[in-house]
Parts: C-alpha cells; sequence; structure tokens
C-alpha cells in the first residue's frame, strides 16, 4: 500500500517509527490545511502564513511522540495551528491583547468548512481514477458534459449517469465504508 493510501493514524505511526517517507506524507497532506487556516481562518499575509507553517511542522515533528492518538492528527494540528496564529498575531501587536481578541469571530466556521473540505479531498483520493477525473471536472473545473464528453471520449448522454453513480461512490467513501462494486 502506498504512503497516500494509508489512513493518518497508520501514516503518524509510521512517523513515530522514524520512517523519513512517511513524513514527508505527512506535510504534503496536510500542507494545504495548515496553511489554508492561516490565510483563511486568521487572514494572515503571505510571509507570515509561511512563518506559521514552518513552525507548525516543526513543533509536530518535535512533539509528536506526545500526541495521544495517532487518529487525531488533523484536529490537534488544527489546535497547534490556531495557537501558532494567535502567537504570530500578538506578537506583531504592539498592546496586549488576549487570544479571543485576536481570534476571528468566524474561525471555528472556516476551520469547520476546511476540515470538511479536506474530508472530501481525502474522499475523492480514495475513488478510482474515473470517478475522481469526473467529478473534479465537473464540479472543481465547471466544464459542461459536452467537455467532458470529449476529453473522457465518452458519449455526452452517459456524463450523467457516471457523475451519479460516482457522487454514490464519494457518499460511500466520505462515509468510511467500502464499496466493493466495480469502478464506472
Amino acid at each position: 500500500m502506498s504512503l497516500a493510501a494509508l489512513p493518518d493514524g497508520q501514516l503518524v505511526a509510521r512517523c513515530r517509527a522514524g520512517d523519513h517517507s512517511a513524513w514527508e506524507e505527512l506535510v504534503s497532506r496536510f500542507s494545504r490545511y495548515v496553511y489554508a487556516i492561516c490565510v483563511q481562518a486568521f487572514r494572515l499575509s503571505e510571509h507570515d502564513a509561511e512563518d506559521v507553517f514552518q513552525d507548525v511542522f516543526t513543533k509536530v515533528y518535535e512533539h509528536l511522540p506526545r500526541l495521544r492518538s495517532d487518529d487525531a492528527i488533523r484536529p490537534w494540528l488544527a489546535q497547534l495551528t490556531r495557537r501558532t496564529c494567535i502567537d504570530r498575531l500578538r506578537a506583531g501587536s504592539r498592546v496586549t491583547v488576549s487570544a479571543d481578541e485576536l481570534e476571528p469571530g468566524e474561525v471555528d466556521e472556516t476551520l469547520a468548512l476546511l476540515d470538511e473540505a479536506l474530508s472530501v479531498h481525502e474522499a475523492l483520493a480514495r475513488l478510482g481514477g474515473d470517478c475522481r477525473e469526473i467529478l473534479d471536472r465537473f464540479f472543481a473545473r465547471d466544464e459542461s458534459y459536452r467537455t467532458i464528453s470529449e476529453a473522457l471520449e465518452i458519449p455526452a448522454g452517459t456524463i450523467a449517469s457516471r457523475i451519479s453513480r460516482c457522487l454514490a461512490k464519494l457518499k460511500i467513501e466520505f462515509e468510511g465504508r467500502n464499496d466493493s462494486g466495480p469502478a464506472s
């Protein structure tokens, strides 16, 4: 099984065991998530977001052995990123302010949306290439049935049914169950 296909908990376990490739995969898997928290939830500048990103992954590397559960990596990363962002904002402030004053009111909502987006992204990654491709083209790239049909060399009349089947598979993946049906 490739590292990219490993569940978060197994990837963390391999990191704890000293697997350098697993560490690279962990950083790759969560880098956009951490950066999005910095930029979207805390509205940090690009420079500050990059600094927080580096600080967060340095802390993860140093403190990973203290993580209570390998499966808790995502919420731990979110909390660590949140605290590091607040520290960065506090350091840039000329007056003493509380964390509540530094944290934008919609941070919890933004974190929930980012967490959900990451979950959908992970479920899409577990789908077969055909489903991943057709759903990406239709929903992310906003391509028409005709454009998808031409690109994938599938009859245009088949696109809607493929999207429907792939969405059903995505729902199963998103809910954490396995689908033993044939790939479309």
